[in-house]
């Protein structure tokens, strides 16, 4: 069972994700919650606080499972595979994860110039940077580094496509094209 905590931090990122930041109070996550009022604060004394506590809740959140499906997977053998591998993360991330997705990139809005409070989003985004380019490099991808800055561009664009604009866009496409012209060298 969710500790007092857990439960408010999960519904403080469920308000990020479906209403944004200014919705992030301590009464609104109370009320989200189902808990007594002052329950939060007694938690996170500042809305700094509060933040900070959802920052790394979150970071739990995706590096547990970010652990527990990079060892039941297995690593793309090309760049077919890659592709596959990409859409499926992309599809998870505006589907099913949508509201934290959101919720991150509320964080990252309000938060990613905070030396502080960003330091723990930098380092989460740093982690899949560097695990794409393993993959990348596993598939024989020319440059890795450069091919990883991109893939990782695009990525982002087609989540915030798909979150804002047209929910319905396929991304195969071009993630496709993507990463034909990468493994040319482009």
């Amino acid at each position: 069972m969710p500790t007092t905590r857990d439960r408010a931090l999960d519904a403080a990122l469920e308000l990020l994700g479906t209403e944004g930041v200014r919705a992030l109070t301590h009464a609104r996550v109370d009320t989200a919650a189902g808990l007594p009022a002052g329950s939060t604060s007694n938690w996170f004394r500042t809305r700094r606080a509060l933040l900070a506590g959802c920052v790394d809740h979150l970071a739990e959140q995706e590096r547990a499972e970010f652990d527990a499906s990079r060892a039941s997977a297995t690593a793309p053998r090309g760049p077919d595979e890659f592709v596959d591998g990409l859409c499926r993360v992309l599809e998870l991330e505006t589907g099913p994860f949508a509201v934290r997705t959101r919720a991150r990139y509320s964080l990252w809005l309000e938060l990613g110039d905070d030396p502080e409070l960003g330091a723990p989003l930098r380092r989460q985004r740093l982690g899949f940077e560097r695990w794409t380019e393993g993959l990348l490099t596993g598939i024989g991808m020319p440059h890795p580094e450069t091919a990883t800055k991109t893939v990782m561009a695009l990525g982002d664009g087609l989540v915030l496509h798909r979150l804002t604009v047209d929910p319905a866009l396929d991304p195969r496409p071009l993630v496709e094209r993507a990463v034909r012209a990468l493994m040319a060298g482009a």
